[in-house]
């Protein structure tokens, strides 16, 4: 079997190669969900992650794909982003072969641990179990159907604060003060994941967005602003493709002192609003939410968000 790491970029062919292999065990495994686009595809491929270094792989039947984290903190750590074998060419070795690979990238680069998200109940799961794998943070995806919420007919309502909607970058005077209220998420659950929170900042913060758009995304961020301009409350979503039908919502936050007013509510409302606007053609906003976040599955079910399917952030501690 041979195992070739693909070039820097990867070519059409490459890509195309790597959309086949994804798209098909997408149709098998979860046949409810959209397969990726080739623009998704092309765009995570094609562009590196901002957190660190990433190496991908391919046999003739799976491909497979490392983030070594660079951020401080995380040197020691990676995250094993895609491990996929075809259907119909499952049980020959393809996956183990890949993974063995993938392990000897992270004993060379000195990594300690690595983790991975795992739909339950599937094959994930099996051979996440079977190569030393443990969930350490049970989580799951909750979709809405946009067509059928009845919340997209709301604005969205903050007495106090003024929401703000941006496409694209934040622009630069509320960087630094969407930055400040990621730190929020230092209280969100991690579980026994073996990785540090980094500080954000304008930069990290326009980095991390940046990347969306450069692997042919959509961003949309929703914030609630204090008077003296404190974002207390902010959303993202996310169109991996702008012409696909599923949308991720990526962070909400509502920083601790303005918590039990409804802003999660509220930010959420308005960016449902926006994106029947600006993306009619959106069917599903979908987000994973641990199960240990109680206020965010309330708000998250008050809006119409359905649980998809389990899933779990498995980790392996590593040794030589």
């Amino acid at each position: 079997m041979t195992i070739t790491e693909l070039s820097v970029p990867p070519t059409d062919t490459e890509v195309d190669h790597w959309w086949a292999v994804l798209a098909s065990a997408r149709t098998a495994d979860l046949p409810r969900l959209p397969p990726p686009s080739r623009t998704e595809v092309a765009g995570a491929l094609r562009v590196p992650s901002a957190r660190g270094r990433s190496v991908h792989w391919a046999t003739e039947d799976g491909v497979a794909s490392l983030v070594l984290f660079t951020d401080e903190g995380n040197d020691h750590t990676a995250f094993l982003d895609e491990l996929t074998v075809r259907p119909d060419a499952r049980r020959r070795g393809t996956g183990a072969a890949l993974w063995a690979r993938a392990r000897e990238e992270l004993l060379a680069q000195g990594r300690t641990s690595v983790a991975t998200e795992v739909d339950l109940g599937g094959p994930g799961q099996a051979f996440a179990e079977s190569a030393g794998f443990e969930n350490v943070l049970p989580m799951a995806w909750y979709a809405q159907d946009v067509r059928e919420a009845r919340a997209a007919r709301e604005a969205g309502a903050a007495p106090g604060y003024e929401l703000f909607c941006w496409p694209g970058l934040v622009p630069d005077p509320w960087a630094p003060a969407v930055a400040a209220a990621h730190g929020a998420m230092e209280d969100a659950p991690l579980g026994d994941l073996d990785q540090q929170i980094q500080t954000w900042t304008p930069e990290r913060l326009h980095a991390a967005h940046q990347k969306i758009l450069d692997r042919g995304g959509a961003l949309t961020t929703v914030a609630a602003l204090t008077p003296d301009g404190e974002v207390a409350a902010y959303t993202e979503l996310v169109l991996p493709d702008p012409t696909g039908p599923r949308a991720l919502q990526y962070d909400t936050v509502v920083v601790p002192a303005h918590r039990g007013r409804g802003l999660g509510r509220a930010v959420k409302l308005r960016m449902l609003a926006e994106a029947a606007v600006r993306h009619p053609h959106l069917r599903t906003i979908a987000t994973s939410v641990a199960d240990d976040n109680t206020p965010m599955r309330a708000v998250n079910a008050g809006l119409g968000y359905r649980r998809e399917r389990a899933v779990g952030y498995f980790q392996l501690q590593l040794q030589p």
